[in-house]
């Protein structure tokens, strides 16, 4: 665990992501998307096509692997047989990442405003937290890519986010694995904490987190640390 960067505002909200941070969803959707592409365009498509994507909403992710394969993808159709396969797939096997619930738990009892701000569809969000066992009344606010124009790596969804829990972007923690999640909260002008779930620390760092951490387990001690003056 490293030492916190310091931060001119308390900190009021927490802001989840959820593919990387709450549970290990990447292995699962990623072999959903590979399925997809093998019953709609018979082709073989391997994980590292799907890599630069992560974290950018399944219509990216997918549509750029199409683009790069000059398939002709269509949406919602191909993102709606993907995500039917995801549902199967994930049944018994997806489990929430070490200390997932414990810190979303822990932090719900000191009173802290809780979303969770997802690039992935509704659907999944609650196919997801379902799986995994973390109720939906954990959150105050549940926000995905089906709610705003624009994906992350722009910041409109923990714009949103925050505007729904009532807490000022500046006194919101954004808890995220991805780049591309990581440049969202910076330019929004949330504080970020980066879990090295899927990219390692340097590449985080470069994206923009003030902190890194393991996973919540490892970051479970800090909850202390940003409660509210």
């Amino acid at each position: 665990m490293r030492v916190l960067e310091p931060w001119l505002h308390p900190i009021e909200a927490i802001l989840f992501d959820m593919d990387g941070v709450l549970c290990d969803s990447e292995p699962f959707i990623c072999e959903a998307a590979r399925e997809m592409f093998r019953r709609r365009f018979g082709v073989e498509v391997s994980p590292e096509e799907f890599r630069p994507f992560v974290g950018a909403g399944e219509d990216r992710y997918l549509g750029g692997v199409a683009e790069r394969r000059g398939l002709p993808l269509r949406l919602p159709e191909d993102k709606q047989l993907t995500y039917e396969i995801y549902l199967q797939v994930i049944r018994g096997r997806l489990q929430a990442l070490p200390g997932a619930r414990e810190f979303v738990q822990t932090a719900r009892e000191l009173g802290w405003r809780l979303a969770v701000a997802t690039s992935a569809d509704r659907i999944k969000l609650e196919g997801n937290l379902a799986e995994i066992g973390l109720p939906p009344a954990l959150f105050d606010a549940r926000v995905t890519g089906s709610d705003v124009p624009r994906k992350k790596p722009h910041p409109d969804i923990f714009l949103i986010a925050a505007l729904a829990v009532g807490t000022p972007i500046e006194r919101c923690l954004v808890v995220e694995d991805a780049p591309n999640g990581l440049q969202a909260g910076r330019a929004a002008g949330a504080y970020c904490l980066g879990l090295t779930s899927t990219f390692d620390e340097p590449t985080l760092r470069q994206a923009g987190a003030h902190m890194v951490a393991a996973n919540l387990a490892d970051a479970l001690p800090w909850l202390n640390s940003f409660r509210r003056p």
